[in-house]
């Protein structure tokens, strides 16, 4: 099964789920390989705490005490782009996204997170609001201390004279207010209007 069939296949099933089910490997011992039962769980091992606020809001928070932390947000980050971007898109954008706006964007997620030092990262967490259609946001990344978002990523759909539709992906910062975009990378879809996000 091709990787991104799989990715958006975790993520319709977390979503449908909403946190009753936690896979084994979430809570498994790293150094003897043992699984450990929620009940045994000291709270040094990473937990997926998923909780709806509203009817469409979903908020994955990560409580981690080891250095795990930034790569399972990177990883959910992932898996909700892929999601977004939905089967019809991914399949024909696959190879460009893969190679060149999924290491860009990881890059950035992962200088937003260390930036923010451990003591503050453990307070973050990756929001997603799915918004199919024609908007653009992607994921926000939230701080639970200060109720707002640090950044919020986001992918656009750009119509371009003589040469067609490109997605457009970008961030933005709480640093400068959320005014600048910074720029993520691009890729070029076809003369053709591409499908909603998520069909």
């Amino acid at each position: 099964m091709k990787l991104w069939i799989r990715k958006i296949a975790v993520v319709l099933i977390a979503i449908l789920t909403l946190g009753i089910y936690t896979p084994t490997y979430l809570i498994a011992d790293k150094e003897s390989n043992e699984v450990i039962s929620p009940s045994e769980n000291d709270g040094g091992l990473s937990t997926i705490d998923s909780s709806v606020e509203d009817s469409t809001q979903l908020d994955i928070h990560i409580d981690s005490a080891d250095g795990d932390y930034v790569d399972a947000m990177t990883e959910i980050a992932r898996d909700q782009t892929i999601a977004k971007l939905g089967p019809r898109i991914i399949e024909k954008v696959e190879n460009e996204f893969m190679t060149q706006i999924l290491p860009n964007m990881e890059e950035a997620l992962q200088t937003i997170l260390l930036e923010a030092g451990e003591e503050q990262l453990v307070h973050y967490s990756v929001t997603e609001q799915l918004t199919e259609g024609y908007g653009e946001k992607i994921f926000n990344v939230y701080d639970h201390l200060t109720k707002k978002d640090i950044a919020r990523f986001h992918v656009r759909r750009d119509n371009r004279p003589q040469e067609g539709y490109w997605f457009n992906f970008h961030y933005h910062v709480s640093k400068d207010g959320f005014e600048n975009h910074h720029t993520i990378g691009e890729i070029y879809w076809d003369k053709n209007t591409p499908p909603k996000w998520m069909a």
